[in-house]
């Protein structure tokens, strides 16, 4: 149930929005958000989705203008929804309503979905490009003074890996692409089925990356089986590149490792009713699992080989 400060944060925000005022609109929320606070508003027979950002979300490297700009952006492939209002002083944005099914991980585990996951990345990272940069690894380390800073309880064994991390940045880097417009973050609820493309929401931690981090972030997120990651590499370059399933699959790891980090700082400042001491503790459990297998070493070896 939201609170009362959070329900009169809503209500300021609706009183903003010139698109209904003078019209009666029905507000409810939607679920899903870990970050902000989602809202669907029905007015005049049309719909809305009303977007509120969640308490100190500077603390997690959340760059407001950074998010309407790549909103706008993204918006524009037809990939990401259309944003219909601004409340600058406020962080209020108000967005396309897109009708369609949202996505699970069960929904996403087949070849013909991730070959049409692989064509709305293509469209996504074709468009125009973004305000910043994002780089997983320059985001640890923002995380990590963070961490110092305001006291966060990280696993404990945490920075022992941080000479790994270092190694994979430095095989990462070998076969690097040249940047594109990535969302960074996709989680599966992220994409909606509109019937026609995989549209991508959610933008506030998009930025100029490799396009390896959206694969490997998403494979990640989707619990893809070796066979589907082999897909979506195939699907989106167009032929199977080892070296890049290679990098895909360090990326897809290094978002377990960065993800860790945001889902301790969230357990420490988030107002949202969810788990974050669970949902941290569990990708880290799956990072090292990882990290301390030989698939690790042999995504190391591949990232670094040269050559097609």
């Amino acid at each position: 149930m939201a609170t009362l400060r959070s329900k009169s944060r809503v209500e300021d925000a609706v009183g903003h929005v010139s698109l209904w005022r003078g019209r009666a609109a029905r507000v409810s929320p939607l679920s899903g958000g870990l970050t902000n606070e989602n809202y669907l508003v029905e007015t005049g027979g049309e719909r809305y989705v009303m977007r509120i950002p969640g308490a100190s979300t500077e603390l997690l490297s959340i760059d407001r203008g950074n998010e309407v700009y790549n909103t706008k952006a993204a918006a524009s492939t037809g990939i990401g929804p259309r944003v219909l209002e601004h409340i600058p002083e406020l962080d209020v944005m108000v967005l396309e309503f897109i009708e369609g099914e949202t996505m699970s991980a069960p929904a996403l585990q087949s070849a013909a979905m991730v070959r049409r996951m692989a064509e709305s990345f293509k469209r996504l990272h074709a468009g125009p490009r973004f305000k910043r940069a994002f780089d997983m690894f320059r985001l640890i380390e923002t995380y990590l003074r963070i961490v110092e800073e305001h006291e966060v309880e990280i696993p404990a064994d945490y920075r022992e890996r941080l000479p790994l991390v270092a190694e994979i940045e430095r095989a990462v880097r070998v076969g690097a692409l040249p940047s594109v417009p990535c969302h960074n973050d996709l989680l599966c609820e992220n994409f909606i089925d509109d019937g026609q493309a995989l549209r991508i929401v959610d933008y506030e931690l998009s930025g100029n990356n490799d396009a390896c981090f959206d694969l490997g972030n998403t494979a990640q997120e989707a619990s893809l089986d070796d066979e589907l990651r082999a897909v979506l590499c195939e699907a989106y370059f167009g032929r199977m590149d080892r070296r890049q399933l290679a990098r895909m699959n360090l990326f897809a790891l290094m978002s377990d490792v960065g993800w860790t980090l945001w889902g301790a700082i969230q357990a420490k400042i988030s107002s949202i009713d969810f788990d974050f001491p669970d949902y941290y503790t569990t990708r880290w459990k799956r990072a090292v699992a990882v990290m301390k297998s030989e698939r690790v070493d042999g995504w190391l070896r591949e990232a670094r080989r040269e050559g097609p």
